[in-house]
């Protein structure tokens, strides 16, 4: 039995959402995507504030709800915009720390029920670290619950001073599940003879170029694939500040790695690998994690944050920063098809026991409904 909102019978006027985006997130941006789609089948109205280039990537509006533009946090008339959106809502629900801080500040002097979701943890370092806590606890203080996308997200906001964080149930958008193996229509060779991949393994990472994917490991154990016959292909989809010193290290060291950009294929790039690599320092859960195994590619990836508590058994986990312990896992891999086969069919099983899109809107409605609907006397 589908939920509905407890607002839209007996004549009631149907719950007002408000859900704030910073716009620069795919992985928040494709969750709200999916869960205004949810909300508004069950009888809710739903504003998505984000920046234009984010309704037409997202469709919003195509989902049933109303998209007000908001401009990024860099722009000044951002709070104001938002306030405005938010003036007649009977709850807020923000999605990331730069969303959730321009929230607090839109709903300052009003009582408006905040409920935070927090899809990943703000990577920075120095002065810009200490930035993010004094926003965090802000945020956490101000919101009526904090949603957590994994359990070290849950307990980092308890310990900022959340007076209530609990799991959330996210859901991986099924337009961004991979296509399976067994699918006959799967496009691999002709994905592959693109990449330069036919007759060679080809080795998949995702993300944007930034520090914390830990690419100069990946670099540096693809040195050790150098010595393999065929010679695997490594190719990361993804764009940011260290594209340039990646790149002089690929071209420098004649490494077997290519960078090709973002790309809006990735599910397809994905499903023709032979492997699904990734190395960051840390990752909430990773949507890239979450499409190797919808897809049955074997994935390696470092043992960090909640990697162990997504992926359980089925992925091999290597420390972070170990180019040693990365390259040794890839090789044996690559050399070993029945614990390939392993992977895959323990992936399948371990992709079976995360929440469904139905399920995460099912708890969102539920915190809704928790937070505005009147409370019974005693």
């Amino acid at each position: 039995m589908t939920p509905v909102s407890s607002h839209s019978p007996h004549g009631q006027s149907p719950l007002r959402t408000v859900q704030v985006l910073g716009g620069g997130n795919a992985r928040s941006s494709a969750h709200v995507r999916s869960l205004a789609s949810g909300l508004v089948a069950r009888g809710v109205r739903v504003t998505v504030c984000a920046p234009a280039d984010a309704d037409r990537t997202y469709d919003f509006s195509g989902a049933g709800a109303d998209h007000v533009h908001v401009p990024r946090s860099s722009d000044p008339g951002a709070v104001a915009a938002l306030r405005a959106a938010c003036a007649d809502a009977d709850l807020v629900h923000a999605h990331g720390l730069h969303a959730s801080f321009r929230a607090v500040l839109a709903l300052s002097g009003r009582r408006t029920p905040l409920v935070v979701t927090w899809h990943d943890r703000a990577h920075a370092e120095g002065a810009r670290a200490h930035l993010v806590r004094l926003l965090e606890r802000r945020v956490v203080k101000a919101a009526s619950v904090v949603l957590g996308a994994s359990s070290t997200l849950v307990d980092r906001a308890r310990a900022t001073g959340a007076r209530d964080a609990r799991l959330a149930a996210v859901a991986l958008p099924g337009a961004r599940k991979a296509v399976r193996l067994e699918d006959p229509d799967r496009p691999r060779p002709k994905v592959r003879a693109e990449l330069g991949a036919t007759g060679r393994p080809l080795l998949m990472a995702v993300g944007s170029l930034d520090s914390h994917r830990g690419y100069d490991t990946l670099l540096d154990a693809s040195r050790a694939w150098r010595e393999l016959d065929p010679v695997p292909l490594v190719v990361i989809a993804g764009e940011g500040p260290l594209r340039a010193e990646l790149q002089r290290r690929i071209e420098d060291e004649g490494l077997p790695v290519r960078l090709i950009g973002r790309r809006d294929d990735v599910t397809q790039l994905l499903a023709a690998a032979d492997l699904a690599l990734l190395s960051s320092s840390w990752e909430s859960r990773s949507v890239l994690a979450q499409e190797a195994l919808h897809a049955r590619v074997p994935l390696v990836a470092t043992d960090v944050g909640s990697m162990p508590e997504l992926v359980g058994d089925a992925a091999e986990l290597v420390p972070y920063g170990d180019a040693e312990a990365l390259a040794d896992t890839v090789v044996r891999l690559l050399g070993d098809p029945e614990r390939c086969e392993e992977l895959r069919a323990k992936g399948v099983r371990q992709a079976a026991t995360w929440p469904s899109e139905d399920e995460t809107v099912a708890q969102v409605l539920s915190v809704y409904d928790e937070l505005t609907q009147p409370q019974p006397l005693v």
